[in-house]
C-alpha cells in the first residue's frame, strides 16, 4: 500500500479500478483475453515489436549518418532491449498463462524493469529507466494504432489517473463511469478541478510523478476531502474508507429533505442559492437540488475540442434548451471565458508566455468581434424563452465593459433589422475577478445591472499565484486575509449603491466560508449543484447576527491558517455532522 499527497479540488471518496493514461495519453487497461484469442494476440504483439524495432533502427541510422556512431549508441541500446529474449518470454507468459492483453502485459513488464532502475542510485540508472519508458511507448503506439483513446468511450466504472487532462477531454467525461480523477499536475481552480466539482466527481491534482507506480486495473482510493490517493490499499484501509462513503451517503440523504425548503437564516434573511453549470445536462442536477436558478452558465464547452467556431444555431440550441428546462427561473450566461491557446480555430498567440495574463476571456472576445457577436446574438434570441441575463468575464477596465456593451448593442441592432425577437431589457452584468475591478467598483455600479464575484481568478490575481501551478498551489487559498478584504470592499460598495451582487466562485460552494460571506453582506451564492444542500443547511443554521460577528473577527486575523482554523471551529458549532 502506498499513500500519495496531492491537492484536494473536488470533495468525496471514490474506490475502484484504475484507468491509467500515461504522459502521451495511452490508455493501459487490464483486459483479459478469451482463450481462443491468445495466438492471434501474440501475432499482433510480434508485429508491434518488429515495427518498433524498425522505427528505432531507422532513427539509429539517421543519427549515425548525421552525428556519428557515438550519438547513435542510445538507439542501439534500445534495439538490444527490444530484441531481449527474456523480455519477450516474460510478456508472452503473461499473455498465455494469465490471459493479459498485449498492451497490459507490455506495460506491466516494462514498468517493472523501469522501477528497478529508478530504485538504483545515480543519474545513469535513472536515464536507463527513461529508455525503458520510451520503448514501452513505441510498442504501445504500434499496438494501439493511436495516441489517445477517447475518455468519452469509457463504458465501465473507473478512476482515471493521468499526467493531465485537457479541457476538451474533461468536457466529455461521463460521471456514470468516471468515478474519480487524479492528475500529476495542476492546482485548485484549474479547468479539470472546476469540471470535476461540477460533476460531483472526487478529484485530486498536483500529485507529482506517480503513473509509473500504478497499472491499469489496480485498486485505488481517491480521497477528495484530504487530497490523498491510496495505491493498492489493504483490506483494513478499504473498509475504513467504505465506512466514510456510507457516512457521506447518510448525510446526503438527510440533506435531501431540505430540497424544497428556502435557504433562510434563523432570523428570516433569505439567501438566493443558484447553480453553476458547464453543460446543459447539468440543469437536471440543479433542479434536483432545489436551485433558485442558474447563477453561472459557463458556455466554453461549445468551443472545446472543435476545429471550427460553433455556429449561431449551435449556440442557440444549447442556450434555449437550458432556458426551457429551467422554466421561469433566472439564468446568467457568461460569455466566452477561454484563452486563445484553448481554441483550435484561432491562430496561436505569438507571445503568450503567461496565458492568465494574456489574450483570454473578454480580451479575446473583443479581439474577435464576429465570434463574439455570434454568441451574443444566440443568447439574445434565447432570452425570449425565459429570464436570461448576460455576464461579461474578466472585466478589468471601464473601457472594456463599454466596448463589450457596444458589441452587444450591435447584436441587438442586427436582430431588430432582421425582425428577430429578443428581450430588449435584458440585464447585463460583469464578473468581479481582478483587483482593478474592485478598486473601481464605485464607477462600475453605474454601468451594470449586477455583479458576480469570481473567486477562482480573484484569488489568483490578488495573490499573484498561478492556480494551475502545483509548486505554488499551497499559496492559493480563499482564506487569505487580502482576498477576504477585497470581497468585503466589493460587497459593501455594491450594497451601498443598491446593485445586486452574487458570488459564483468555488469559495462560496464551501460551507466553511458560508457564515463569513453572509456576515460580509452577501445574500446570493451560485455554487455547483452538489454543494447546494450543504450550503442551504449552513444558511438555515445561523443568524445574521452570528455571521456578522464571525466576519468582524475574521477581518482582524492576519493569516490564512488562522482564518481557516477559526471558521472550522465556528462551523462545527452549527453543523457538527459535516466532516471537516
Amino acid at each position: 500500500m502506498e499513500r500519495l499527497q496531492g491537492i484536494a479540488v473536488s470533495p468525496g471518496i471514490a474506490i475502484g479500478e484504475a484507468l491509467v493514461l500515461d504522459n502521451e495519453g495511452f490508455r493501459i487497461p487490464r483486459r483479459f483475453l478469451p482463450r481462443d484469442a491468445v495466438e492471434e494476440e501474440l501475432i499482433r504483439l510480434d508485429k508491434a515489436f518488429h515495427a518498433a524495432e524498425a522505427e528505432v533502427d531507422r532513427n539509429r541510422k539517421s543519427v549515425a549518418e548525421q552525428l556519428g556512431d557515438d550519438y547513435a549508441a542510445i538507439f542501439s541500446a534500445h534495439l538490444q532491449m527490444l530484441r531481449d529474449r527474456r523480455l519477450h518470454d516474460e510478456i508472452e507468459e503473461m499473455i498465455r498463462v494469465r490471459h493479459y492483453s498485449p498492451e497490459y502485459a507490455v506495460s506491466r513488464a516494462l514498468r517493472r524493469y523501469a522501477k528497478v532502475f529508478q530504485s538504483l542510485q545515480g543519474k545513469y540508472m535513472a536515464e536507463r529507466a527513461n529508455d525503458i519508458f520510451d520503448i514501452e511507448k513505441r510498442i504501445l503506439r504500434n499496438l494501439l494504432g493511436r495516441s489517445r483513446e477517447e475518455l468519452a468511450n469509457i463504458t465501465s466504472p473507473v478512476l482515471v489517473l493521468a499526467h493531465n487532462i485537457t479541457p476538451s477531454e474533461t468536457a466529455s467525461l461521463n460521471p456514470r463511469f468516471v468515478l474519480g480523477l487524479v492528475t500529476e499536475v495542476g492546482g485548485p481552480g484549474s479547468h479539470t478541478a472546476i469540471v470535476a466539482e461540477g460533476l460531483g466527481i472526487p478529484a485530486v491534482v498536483g500529485v507529482g510523478p506517480f503513473l509509473t507506480d500504478v497499472s491499469g486495473g489496480d485498486t485505488i482510493i481517491i480521497d477528495g476531502d484530504q487530497g490523498q490517493i491510496v495505491l493498492r490499499p489493504d483490506e483494513e484501509t478499504v473498509a475504513r474508507y467504505r465506512h466514510e462513503v456510507e457516512e457521506q451517503r447518510s448525510l446526503a440523504a438527510k440533506l435531501e429533505s431540505l430540497r424544497d425548503l428556502p435557504a433562510i437564516t434563523t432570523d428570516g434573511q433569505h439567501v438566493q442559492l443558484m447553480g453553476n453549470i458547464e453543460f446543459p445536462h447539468e440543469v437536471e442536477l440543479c433542479k434536483q437540488r432545489g436551485a433558485n436558478g442558474i447563477g453561472l452558465y459557463r458556455t466554453e464547452f461549445l468551443y472545446l475540442g472543435r476545429d471550427d467556431d460553433p455556429s449561431e444555431e449551435t449556440h442557440y440550441e444549447a442556450y434555449s434548451a437550458v432556458v426551457h428546462d429551467m422554466g421561469n427561473l433566472p439564468i446568467v450566461m457568461r460569455t466566452l471565458d477561454l484563452g486563445a491557446d484553448k481554441m483550435r480555430s484561432l491562430p496561436d498567440p505569438e507571445d503568450e508566455r503567461n496565458p492568465f495574463l494574456g489574450l483570454r476571456s473578454i480580451r479575446l472576445a473583443l479581439r474577435n468581434r464576429d465570434l463574439f457577436r455570434t454568441q451574443l446574438r444566440a443568447i439574445l434570441r434565447a432570452s425570449t424563452w425565459g429570464e436570461v441575463r448576460i455576464m461579461f468575464p474578466l472585466i478589468s477596465t471601464i473601457m472594456e465593459l463599454r466596448q463589450a456593451r457596444m458589441v452587444l448593442a450591435d447584436a441587438m441592432e442586427d436582430l431588430e433589422e432582421a425582425k428577430i425577437p429578443f428581450d430588449r431589457s435584458i440585464k447585463v452584468g460583469m464578473m468581479v475577478e481582478v483587483p482593478s475591478a474592485i478598486m473601481m467598483m464605485d464607477r462600475f455600479v453605474d454601468e451594470v445591472d449586477f455583479f458576480s464575484i469570481g473567486t477562482n481568478d480573484l484569488i489568483q490575481y490578488c495573490l499573484a499565484v498561478d492556480r494551475s501551478n502545483k509548486d505554488v498551489a499551497s499559496l492559493y487559498t480563499a482564506a487569505d486575509p487580502a482576498v477576504i478584504r477585497m470581497i468585503e470592499i466589493a460587497v459593501r460598495v455594491a450594497n451601498q449603491h443598491g446593485v445586486p451582487i452574487s458570488m459564483c466562485g468555488q469559495m462560496c460552494g464551501n460551507p466553511l466560508y458560508t457564515m463569513l460571506l453572509l456576515g460580509l453582506g452577501l445574500r446570493s451564492f451560485s455554487v455547483t449543484p452538489a454543494a447546494i444542500p450543504e450550503i442551504k443547511r449552513a444558511c438555515r443554521s445561523v443568524s445574521t447576527e452570528q455571521c456578522v460577528r464571525v466576519a468582524e473577527h475574521v477581518l482582524k486575523l492576519e493569516s490564512a491558517r488562522d482564518v481557516k482554523n477559526y471558521l472550522k471551529e465556528e462551523l462545527a458549532k452549527v453543523f457538527p455532522e459535516l466532516p471537516l
